[in-house]
């Protein structure tokens, strides 16, 4: 135990130290937590020596925690009426293009991998949702962003975190290992495909969005009420994102709806609440500047105002409280990585995913929208994934996954999400920073040209 409380001092201290000079580095932070982890691991240091499949449980804790925060994060900066068109990129891709990978994915699992249809579809589900935890880069930087590209990548990791679910379950249940099976009935009988459109796709996907939209709205709108009275300060924002998190969760999950979709929908119900104050204005109600000495708290806000700072101080403590879990789970990832896990079938499993099934799945779930040229080409690129997956990968081991299959699967997540944590942890800063040049420059154009991210028009690149 000494050991431990040393070498997590030692790696916490020496990134606070070196993080300065590494964010001037092309690289995004999640690759440096990735080195790290690997020199705790077993091929250098070997203090981080465990065995994924006999300590799922852990991991899934970890990153199950890790993916809830974020989701929540994700919410609250989607500032955008259900009815603007922005979110019909996002919605496209969590559904038509989640799907079209999961297939693909299952299609090479079964002709390529000789997997069971059943670990085929589990396989794709594990692998088709986009990460909101390690995607920070490329998301909305803050309440007033309407790129399309940004807000695209940020939905779709909001989203698909939760509908790619309904897969997870479909493959357990054709492997037998169906969680609920008793609960639906379904026993030792063949797995049920009307029981799982009903219970598990239907039921599930609408009960988590519903408990997850009436918690933070009443929450919400509970806290709006008690800050505007005279005399009392609420002030305690931290205990809020906590409590709104695990309310939702809990909420869903005692319903059996998809718990990562009601906290998702919590944090767009709270920024809705701020959203409407505001008159659903494109720009957020300014606060007014600080006191020397006194809270933002404690100063006499309108409406829109007091609806805005409870938005911006979830969202700060938020950030905070995401960054440190994406470092412990990254550097847990890369501590477990052993070189039995590559295996050849990850040299072409990888490009597969990366460059053919991933932009053919944007390229359908994207045809026929205005989205084109550059931005597409970057959605395409930037489908990275990550702690989502290796969350999926342990619940599933936990749910009664054991055997080869297991061993398998985890050996092939874990390598592909370390390739997606390194090339697109390597390419993020440059691409992304060509592209804000490319977009300001388009935008200063004189003759009355507009930024496509602004007005939603087209980007023929």
């Amino acid at each position: 135990m000494t050991l431990w409380y040393l070498t997590v001092g030692v790696v916490l201290v020496t990134l606070t130290f070196t993080m300065p000079l590494l964010q001037r580095l092309p690289v995004s932070s999640p690759t440096f937590y990735l080195l790290a982890g690997l020199a705790l691991g077993p091929g250098v240091l070997g203090v981080l020596s465990w065995d994924v499949v006999r300590e799922a449980r852990l991991l899934e804790r970890v990153t199950e925690l890790a993916v809830l925060v974020s989701l929540f994060t994700v919410g609250l900066n989607m500032r955008r009426s259900l009815k603007d068109r922005l979110w019909l990129v996002p919605l496209r891709l969590a559904t038509l293009t989640m799907v079209v990978t999961i297939g693909a994915i299952a299609a090479a699992g079964v002709l390529l991998l000789d997997l069971s249809i059943g670990a085929a579809i589990l396989l794709g589900a594990i692998l088709a949702p986009t990460d909101p935890v390690l995607a920070s880069d490329v998301q909305l930087q803050d309440a007033s962003d309407r790129d399309e590209l940004r807000y695209g990548l940020s939905g779709e990791a909001g989203l698909n975190d939760g509908a790619a679910f309904p897969f997870v379950m479909l493959g357990l249940g054709l492997l037998g290992v169906h969680p609920e099976a008793g609960l639906l009935g379904w026993g030792d009988q063949p797995f049920n495909l009307a029981g799982w459109l009903l219970w598990d796709v239907a039921w599930a996907v609408a009960a988590g969005l519903a408990m997850g939209g009436a918690t933070g709205w009443l929450v919400g709108r509970a806290t709006l009420h008690l800050r505007q009275r005279p005399g009392l300060t609420l002030s305690l924002h931290e205990f809020l994102v906590l409590g709104v998190i695990a309310l939702s969760y809990g909420a869903a999950e005692i319903v059996h709806g998809y718990g990562f979709l009601s906290v998702f929908a919590a944090g767009y119900a709270l920024r809705y609440i701020e959203l409407r104050a505001a008159g659903h204005a494109d720009d957020p109600a300014e606060l007014p500047a600080m006191v020397p000495g006194r809270s933002q708290d404690d100063a006499p806000l309108e409406g829109p105002q007091a609806a805005q700072l409870l938005a911006v101080s979830l969202v700060d403590f938020n950030d905070k409280l995401e960054h440190v879990l994406t470092a412990s789970v990254v550097i847990l990832v890369g501590g477990v990585l052993t070189t039995a896990h590559f295996t050849v079938d990850v040299l072409w499993m990888a490009p597969l995913l990366f460059l053919v099934i991933r932009p053919l799945a944007v390229a359908i779930g994207l045809a026929r929208s205005p989205v084109t040229g550059v931005r597409r080409a970057l959605i395409a690129w930037f489908g990275i994934r990550g702690i989502g997956s290796i969350y999926y990968l342990t619940y599933a081991i936990e749910t009664d996954l054991t055997g080869p299959s297991a061993e398998r699967l985890t050996g092939i997540v874990l390598c592909l999400v370390v390739t997606s944590i390194i090339v697109h942890g390597v390419s993020v800063t440059p691409l992304m920073g060509w592209y804000e040049r490319r977009r300001s420059g388009r935008s200063r154009i004189p003759d009355g040209g507009q930024d496509g991210g602004q007005d939603g028009g087209q980007d023929g690149g």
